[in-house]
């Protein structure tokens, strides 16, 4: 295991700057997501570490040593690839033993790190197969126990899952999980799917043009989203935003207003105190919001249009002309065209500033 550390990262590539003074630290035996949208600079950031791209600026270090000009292959990383990048001539035993032959490992010890890597991945049986004798899960894992029998001090994931299909993702994602439970080691993970990064990451590091927006555990990153972005990036379906205005009554009283309405706020904890006649963004997720449905009950909304999604309804509402979702159990009988009433989980909301879009 080791730490990772970056300091005033730069990487440029011609006269553009896709990183710019970059920090970040990685504890040793931490699982790391770096998520975010295409061209976000996540994938960047991983090639830098590994090697793959040169700085421009700055110091990458890996288990205290300064490795900002060292080859990657003195790095002591493994790294998987979105493509399996596999040796179609070879079988699975020496496609996963290749990096360590030609580094001159002995054999008996190229046997122990295979086994061992072999018997993790569930891959003993099929070293004698060739990849085009393989499904994609199963290729994945060779291209993860390549990496393993090196026994690297730290590993770094590519979007290792994107290729495959959904019960593949989600098979291999508790596979890398256990992985780092059973070895411990310091990993590294991008992507850009919200499903990988809050189950796997031990932190979660959200990235938007180059920038790292917010860095914290899964949880926090979800319920206390730093700025719109970040709140509206996570969640499907994604963050309601809701403009309204602060109202302050003489007792010190806070409520959020937007007709027809009104959140009392006396739980929140603002960053700096709330000011009478503010303009703001309330922030909520469509699970911290409930229906009232009756018959001749009147309502703030109206229905416009009811998602199955097999455990739960995702209902749309058109609250004043602003579109707005609500995730409810399947047992609710939303229709379209009908008015209902919104109920709002005060004490799950985020606000933000309509101006920067910082958590207020």
């Amino acid at each position: 295991m080791s730490r990772v550390s970056v300091q005033g990262l730069q990487v440029k590539m011609g006269p553009l700057s896709i990183l710019e003074n970059l920090n970040l630290d990685v504890e040793e035996g931490e699982f790391l997501v770096l998520l975010g949208p295409s061209g976000c600079g996540k994938s960047t950031l991983l090639h830098a570490i590994a090697g793959l791209l040169e700085a421009s600026d700055g110091r990458i270090g890996i288990g205290g040593r300064d490795v900002t000009w060292a080859d990657p292959k003195d790095r002591s990383i493994g790294m998987v690839f979105q493509s399996y990048a596999l040796y179609p001539t070879m079988n699975v035993e020496r496609n996963m033993s290749f990096g360590l032959r030609i580094n001159g490992v002995p054999r008996r010890e190229i046997a122990r790190r295979v086994d061992r890597a072999a018997s993790m991945l569930h891959l003993k049986e099929l070293l004698t197969r060739k990849p085009s004798q393989l499904s994609g899960g199963q290729r994945q894992r060779v291209a993860i126990g390549r990496a393993l029998v090196r026994e690297a001090k730290v590993f770094l994931f590519d979007e290792p899952l994107s290729n495959l299909d959904a019960k593949l993702r989600g098979e291999l994602r508790r596979e890398l999980k256990q992985l780092h439970q059973d070895i411990g080691s310091t990993m590294i993970y991008v992507t850009h799917d919200q499903v990988e990064a809050m189950t796997l990451a031990h932190r979660v590091a959200v990235m938007r043009e180059g920038k790292i927006q917010q860095i914290d555990t899964p949880s926090n990153v979800y319920a206390r989203p730093a700025n719109m972005f970040v709140a509206g990036f996570l969640g499907s379906p994604s963050m309601n935003f809701i403009e309204g205005e602060l109202i302050v009554a003489p007792g010190g009283q806070v409520t959020f207003s937007k007709a027809p309405l009104a959140v009392p706020l006396h739980r929140y904890a603002f960053a700096t105190p709330p000011v009478a006649g503010r303009r703001v963004v309330l922030g909520i997720r469509p699970e911290h919001l409930s229906l009232e449905i009756g018959d001749g009950l009147g309502g703030d909304a109206q229905v416009t249009l009811v998602e199955p999604m097999g455990s739960h309804l995702v209902v749309w509402l058109s609250l004043q002309g602003q579109p707005v979702s609500v995730t409810v159990p399947m047992s609710v009988d939303a229709v379209v065209g009908q008015r209902v009433g919104l109920v709002i989980d005060a004490a799950r909301a985020s606000l933000f500033d309509p101006g920067t879009q910082q958590r207020l």
